[in-house]
């Protein structure tokens, strides 16, 4: 199933709602700034190619502030906008404030959740980043030569901590005897634009034996994979394909097609389907990238055992824990 087969033949798990205006869409991301290589960067991408492949025009705005959020969202309601497409779990509660203001106009939040019965002109879009981190887990456990790796996540929050968690599931199902060490950058905002702070995460992890560290923290992930291109040791990147930064020396990166959820949301204007959806391997939402950056780091070995993992996980063969269902994580202590 592919994530256009999910987005417009999923009904039985989409509340309908009725259909507005013909308009433009907009896209507000989340703080960080649209050209952190990363989450934001990914909903940009998918922005513009919805405007390359259609001809149409949307709007875009980078916050600088939270109390921006629901400013944001009120002016391009107000304007006629629709959908008005969000990134970061942090607008969920804006866009629950305002939403029935605005019945005429959906709203799409993706990481974050609204509460369909209660607001039905919204779509929620979540993923299954815990499954996309497994795999990724598993690769840098094979591509370890000290049986020690690291992940480096932005602020701290069940949603990263799903990232952490299924990371370290897959490095142990490979390694059991695998050292996981996890950190993370801070405990507000400001720990998605702090490259600064990932380079010192990264060498302090380097310094206790990491030679592979993932890292899920927007912004301030540059500075990991920096870090590890500059001590020689692998990284991997997130949300977007990371591969091309620093070629040959990024083992992978976890792909989360935010490109694809914004582009598609646009596409269906406001005829948007609401309610909740959640993208995972199964729909192809997340996943690993190799391409000719990284191919040379990627063996056969390691190919065949993450997918064999992949259609395990699909077929519900391997279940991997997902945090943010429980708040516990069997393979990592936070």
């Amino acid at each position: 199933m592919t994530l256009k087969t999910q987005f417009l033949g999923a009904a039985a798990m989409l509340a309908l709602t009725a259909g507005a205006a013909l308009a433009d869409p907009a896209l507000i991301y989340d703080l960080g700034g649209k050209y952190d290589k990363s989450f934001n960067e990914a909903a940009f991408n998918g922005a513009e190619a919805f405007a390359k492949e259609t001809g149409g025009a949307y709007k875009d705005i980078e916050l600088q502030s939270e109390a921006q959020r629901e400013q944001a969202l009120r002016r391009f309601a107000e304007a006629g906008f629709n959908p008005v497409v969000t990134t970061g779990f942090s607008m969920s509660s804006p866009i629950a404030s305002v939403a029935a203001d605005y019945p005429d106009t959906k709203f799409v939040t993706i990481d974050g959740f609204v509460d369909p019965g209660e607001h039905p002109n919204v779509l929620s879009i979540l993923f299954s980043e815990h499954e996309g981190s497994y795999l990724v887990g598993m690769m840098a456990a094979m591509a370890s030569e000290s049986g020690t790796v690291g992940f480096v996540g932005g602020m701290d929050i069940p949603l990263i901590r799903k990232f952490a968690c299924g990371y370290a599931q897959g490095a142990l199902a490979v390694n059991p005897d695998a050292k996981v060490i996890s950190n993370m950058t801070g405990t507000t905002p400001a720990a998605w634009n702090d490259p600064v702070k990932g380079s010192e995460l990264t060498k302090a992890q380097i310094s206790q034996g990491a030679d592979v560290i993932y890292a899920a923290a927007g912004g301030t992930g540059l500075g990991v994979l920096q870090t590890a291109a500059d001590e020689g040791i692998l990284s991997i990147g997130v949300d977007s394909n990371q591969n091309y930064l620093h070629p040959g020396k990024v083992l992978t990166s976890m792909l989360k097609r935010v490109d694809v959820a914004v582009k598609e949301s646009m596409e269906q204007g406001a005829d948007l389907k609401t309610g909740v959806m959640v993208l995972g391997l199964n729909e192809n939402g997340v996943g690993y990238a190799v391409d000719d950056n990284n191919a040379a780091l990627v063996t056969p070995e390691m190919t065949a055992a993450v997918e064999d993992a992949k259609s395990k996980i699909i077929a519900g063969e391997i279940e991997v824990h997902d945090y943010s269902a429980d708040d516990t994580c069997p393979a990592l202590n936070f």
